[in-house]
């Protein structure tokens, strides 16, 4: 058997783990946040939007103390988080799903570009140098506690019909520390790159 089989192997023997299922989970809540959204149901989404993020944190937990990590699993939660940030960002850009309070579109931009700009070095290095683990880290961390407190926080004040000015300061912390976080990845990127 060749290392392509072995890999796939490894990817297949190792997904059926309580930490993969949970970020299924979180992945099949992302269309209920969005239709909630749509429907102008903050309260709901609001808790939709914390159930996954429960899912994130045991997850982490559940891999961490029963060692369960896989293969599957450093592809499958990054891709679960995006899509449910990504999501969130973008609809409450839109005054018409999300008031009194909407995410300013600098915001969704500077997420959205790094969001990119990791997953296109991702593909390259795992394409050049066949790297397929690619940690987190504590800016990257901190980024996207930023971008969750971000979302909750808005759900939160449209659930209450009632504007936050000092909202402000979190969007202008969520894109410095998502700016920073994507500056520190491209150096990382690039370092990986030179390596022989």
């Amino acid at each position: 058997m060749d290392n392509s089989d072995n890999r796939t192997y490894e990817v297949k023997s190792t997904f059926a783990t309580l930490p993969n299922y949970l970020t299924l989970l979180r992945i099949v809540l992302v269309p209920f946040f969005v239709v909630l959204l749509l429907k102008h149901k903050p309260l709901e989404a609001f808790i939709i939007f914390l159930l996954a993020g429960l899912t994130d944190l045991l997850d982490g937990l559940v891999a961490r103390i029963w060692h369960q990590r896989s293969v599957a699993g450093l592809w499958l939660d990054p891709i679960a988080d995006k899509l449910l940030l990504l999501s969130s960002f973008l609809l409450l850009s839109f005054s018409e799903y999300a008031s009194p309070q909407t995410i300013p579109w600098r915001v969704f931009w500077v997420v959205l570009g790094r969001d990119l700009l990791i997953v296109i070095g991702a593909v390259v290095l795992f394409l050049i140098k066949r790297k397929q683990n690619f940690p987190p880290t504590l800016i990257g961390k901190t980024s996207t506690v930023c971008q969750v407190l971000t979302v909750l926080a808005v759900l939160f004040f449209n659930f209450l019909n009632k504007q936050a000015p000092l909202l402000s300061w979190l969007y202008d912390l969520t894109v410095l520390a998502t700016v920073v976080s994507g500056l520190q990845y491209i150096w990382i990127g690039i370092s990986a790159l030179r390596k022989r």
